[in-house]
């Protein structure tokens, strides 16, 4: 039990550290921007080494987002297999993954404003956004009793998620965004219904 107790608060030790990091390196980038933050400010700001940040952390860019994206692929995930198993795979999909972009978790302008005042920030988010794929695959095709090692609906339908959650994210990030990021989300999620609708038969 005490090998169990450490490895646990190994982890909960790590986890609180990436996001003393991510926070601190959020802070900064919106303090002064994410052009003039370096590793060394990141760190020292979190109270942990330049190396110790160099094993959480491949790019200062990286590194902003996290706290941004916080670990959502995760969340999304825990929160399909949530949903009650009888309700429709569509309206489970679409409801597991609208409430991690609505309410608090909304990204606000100065958000917007952060995320598209660099092109490498750009990209990090949008690959924050395509890494739900994984683990909503493995929840879809625990929700459907499908073996997605032999079967390929599980891994296409959260690819096609991944990729409408994609373009959505690319549209709000254009200059002046008419609607939040959780409409367009919603409409563009919208568009792989069908699909999601005929995995339930």
């Amino acid at each position: 039990m005490g090998t169990s107790d450490n490895g646990g608060m190994r982890e909960r030790k790590k986890l609180a550290t990436r996001q003393a990091l991510s926070t601190a390196a959020l802070r900064l980038a919106r303090e002064h921007g994410p052009q003039n933050v370096r590793v060394d400010d990141i760190a020292e700001a979190a109270g942990v080494s330049p190396r110790t940040y160099n094993n959480y952390f491949s790019s200062r860019e990286q590194a902003i987002i996290a706290s941004l994206a916080a670990e959502r692929g995760a969340r999304v995930a825990a929160a399909l297999r949530e949903r009650p198993a009888e309700e429709p795979l569509e309206h489970a999909v679409l409801g597991a993954l609208i409430e991690q972009y609505s309410g608090d978790a909304e990204p606000d302008p100065d958000t917007l404003a952060l995320v598209t005042s660099a092109p490498a920030l750009h990209a990090e988010f949008l690959d924050t956004i395509a890494a739900i794929e994984r683990p909503l695959a493995d929840a879809i095709a625990a929700r459907t009793g499908t073996d997605h090692q032999t079967g390929l609906g599980p891994e296409v339908l959260a690819a096609a998620v991944s990729a409408a959650a994609r373009v959505a994210a690319q549209r709000w990030l254009q200059p002046e965004p008419d609607t939040t990021f959780s409409v367009m989300l919603q409409d563009a999620l919208t568009w792989i219904a069908p699909a999601l609708r005929a995995a339930d038969r």
